[in-house]
């Protein structure tokens, strides 16, 4: 991996034959969809994913994937929540970014240093990006970042984010920003938005780390300012948001994702994902690649819908939940776990297979007692 004193360590850009094979499997019409924070730590979520891994890494649409698979996504935001976030966005952002700097807690009266960040390209706002959060650093100024670019490497292919904002302390303190339209009522969100609100954080601060191992005298915060409306109203207010240990399990998971061209390299001659080949191709392609599916893909994953009835029909146990699959180690369909607790199968020292068959053992006992048969 190379080093640049403009964007910090680059990811590694994929070869040619990798992009030729990436752009064959999206389709040729098809132009690439960006890898964005929060698939990423969706992604990051279920590393043993490498449908996920493959799609996103290649940039393939997998809205279009799905609907062409006849299982089409649902979730989603609506465009009037789209229109009422920017607008929100656009408020906290106003005049040059005061009323944000006022909830880090910085007075009304300091200069307040507000950077172009335009450049050609993902890779040269990037490079603008970092050359901004030295300047910063170096001037010692109080120093806000709107929408800056990070690059970071994933499954082997570089993926570029962008955070609402970066806010760059006198003393070298960087702290990611995250605005959001759900309402913090009484100094207090949703839980599960707010947490992923702080798996999307830690990415980007994952993102910087990167930019800040080669800039002197910077550190970047593990803390994230988080704002929100206020109650039932439009007024901005914020909430510090600890997200070192999203950080921890996001690093130790993207680590774990296998690349990209080594899952490419398994599939089948003249796989593609094209939406516009017949469902019965698209199924075979997307069969072809192994996928992990837990009921949080729901949430999380236009495919998740297609691979629920393939993994229901198949009676993988991961369909139940990730907790499950876990405590049943080795037990990997649900004929497994029945044979397992009836006696016919299993490792009778397997403390999961020891188990089933305790509590068949008691399931009997109870119908007995019962009366029934």
């Amino acid at each position: 991996m190379s080093e640049s004193l403009d964007s910090g360590p680059r990811p590694q850009a994929p070869t040619t034959a990798l992009r030729q094979r990436l752009a064959e499997l999206r389709g040729p019409a098809a132009q690439p969809r960006p890898l964005d924070a929060r698939a990423l730590a969706a992604l990051a979520a279920n590393p043993g994913c490498e449908r996920r891994a493959l799609l996103d890494g290649a940039g393939v649409d997998k809205a279009a994937l799905a609907t062409a698979l006849g299982s089409p996504a649902t979730f989603g935001q609506s465009q009037f929540a789209f229109m009422r976030g920017n607008a929100f966005e656009a408020k906290v952002k106003s005049d040059g970014g005061t009323e944000l700097l006022r909830l880090m807690g910085v007075d009304s009266g300091a200069d307040v240093r507000v950077p172009d960040l335009s450049a050609a390209g993902p890779e040269g706002r990037a490079a603008r990006t970092a050359l901004a959060l030295r300047e910063a650093t170096a001037e010692a100024a109080w120093t806000l970042l709107d929408h800056p670019m990070l690059a970071l490497e994933v499954a082997g292919s570089p993926a570029y984010l962008e955070p609402d904002a970066v806010v760059v302390a006198p003393d070298g303190r960087w702290t990611v920003v995250e605005i959001k339209s759900f309402p913090m009522i009484d100094a207090s969100a949703d839980a599960s938005k707010v947490g992923a609100a702080a798996r999307q954080a830690a990415v980007y601060v994952l993102a910087l780390e990167r930019v800040a191992t080669l800039t002197a005298g910077s550190q970047v915060a593990h803390d994230i300012l988080l704002v929100c409306p206020k109650d039932f109203s439009n007024l901005p207010t914020a909430s510090v948001v600890d997200v070192r240990k999203q950080l921890s399990v996001t690093r130790r998971q993207l680590a774990r994702l296998t690349r990209v061209e080594d899952i490419a390299a398994a599939l089948p001659e003249g796989t593609t994902f094209d939406p516009q080949c017949t469902p019965e191709q698209l199924t075979a392609a997307v069969e072809s690649v192994d996928a992990a599916y837990a009921p949080e893909c729901l949430a999380a994953c236009e495919l998740a819908f297609h691979c629920r009835e393939r993994a229901r029909t198949a009676g993988v146990v991961g369909a139940l939940g990730r907790g499950l699959r876990g405590e049943l180690g080795g037990l990997t369909t649900i004929g497994d776990v029945l044979a397992a607790a009836r006696g016919t199968a299993g490792d009778a020292d397997d403390p999961a297979v020891a188990a089933l068959r305790r509590a068949a053992a008691l399931r009997a006992e109870a119908l007995e007692a019962a009366g029934c048969h």
